[in-house]
């Protein structure tokens, strides 16, 4: 048990680092992006099974007085990297492109294919959902508040909340579905057609 303490403390302290590291431009994107995705996940593999045993984990955080605002807020607000959160800030150039469009659909078309595959555990759906998120955000064209983008927000940090072995019951399945395909159409809708 005090293994998995240890590992937990490490986790959260190693994340307040990678997080400091990224802010003061000591690690580059890539990689903050690459370290920051795994440490998430064993976050959320170690929280998972320690969820009897340590039920809150900001009382862990402020028990052992930890001091990691910035890995709280990423490894149980946020659930994803700073890079995924903000990618829309760092497409700033204000055109469309036809690979973005392209790219979208296929985050959309897979994350709906998966679901129908009954591909329902947050291990499996979270990343989906991560990547889609991360190529609405580059479409300059898609205004900050478009349902796509506030839909996938929403289920990521849903998501985020769960342990990475949960699975989405058959309702949480049927509605994820439902709001991805919604977002689709209102994608479609919202491209530019050839001739305006």
């Amino acid at each position: 048990m005090y293994d998995n303490f240890a590992e937990l403390y490490a986790i959260i302290k190693a994340t307040e680092k990678l997080e400091k590291a990224y802010v003061r431009d000591i690690i580059p994107s890539s990689d903050y992006e690459a370290e920051c995705q795994k440490l998430i996940a064993h976050f959320k593999t170690l929280s998972s099974t320690l969820k009897d045993t340590v039920p809150s984990i900001e009382r862990f955080h402020d028990t052992y007085k930890m001091d990691c605002p910035a890995a709280m807020n990423r490894l149980i607000t946020s659930g994803v990297p700073a890079t995924v959160e903000h990618r829309a800030a760092a497409a700033a150039s204000g055109v469309t492109s036809a690979a973005t469009v392209a790219e979208c659909v296929q985050n959309f078309i897979t994350a709906m294919d998966s679901l129908k595959l009954n591909m329902v555990a947050v291990d499996q759906v979270f990343p989906l959902l991560s990547d889609l998120s991360g190529s609405l955000n580059k479409l300059s064209i898609l205004p900050p508040d478009f349902e796509g983008k506030t839909k996938m927000r929403e289920w990521i940090g849903r998501l985020a909340k769960m342990g990475a072995a949960d699975e989405l019951t058959e309702q949480q399945s049927r509605q994820l579905h439902f709001d991805l395909e919604s977002s689709y159409n209102s994608f479609m809708a919202a491209l530019p057609t050839a001739g305006s």
